[in-house]
């Protein structure tokens, strides 16, 4: 093996493992702080960020965020979370500006909220699937006029899955960290 080769396999960086990733994620205070982060296209600086975060956590606008909340945040940023993003990779940080690594900045980190009152996805297409199997079964078996063409009913259940899939690719894109607003877990009341 050449020296050049060796050198360039050090300097890789591996990408996040789906559990470290997971690991991270876990903390609300992380989330809401790669989330104010990518919301201010990957540079935030800690006072400005601690000050979001703690907005977030309090729910309350930052104008009304208090100098104790603002502190509690900026201490628990500072000396836990900063140190554990810069480990996995995620941030650089130097004298209080942070800032996203290139890894970070292509990782689209997607929240998946499900409210008490609603179905995982995964669940809903399973519904969808089953219903549309019984609908071409009861079309087999002629349950309905025949004076209803096959395709009809063919493309009803196109229908189907091309709006849910459309709602869902929409869901998708909102429920995004460092999209615009608030992170996803605390939005319309969640």
């Amino acid at each position: 093996m050449s020296t050049d080769h060796v050198s360039a396999e050090e300097h890789q960086q591996p990408s996040l493992s789906r559990n470290k990733i997971y690991e991270i994620l876990s903390n609300p205070r992380r989330r809401y702080s790669l989330h104010a982060i990518k919301n201010e296209d990957g540079t935030a600086e800690l006072s400005t960020l601690a000050e979001q975060v703690a907005a977030w956590e309090n729910n309350k606008p930052v104008s009304e965020v208090t100098s104790g909340e603002r502190h509690l945040a900026y201490s628990s940023i500072q000396q836990n979370h900063i140190p554990k993003l810069e480990r996995a990779g995620i941030i650089t940080h130097d004298t209080g500006t942070i800032e996203l690594t290139e890894e970070a900045r292509d990782l689209d980190v997607y929240v998946d909220v499900v409210p008490g009152d609603s179905i995982p996805w995964a669940e809903y297409y399973l519904g969808l699937g089953a219903v549309s199997l019984g609908l071409v079964a009861a079309v087999w078996a002629g349950v309905f006029p025949e004076s209803i063409p096959g395709l009809a009913w063919a493309a009803i259940i196109a229908v189907l899955f091309t709006a849910s899939a459309a709602y869902h690719a929409y869901q998708n894109r909102e429920m995004n960290l460092g999209r615009d607003g608030k992170p996803p877990e605390l939005r319309d009341g969640r």
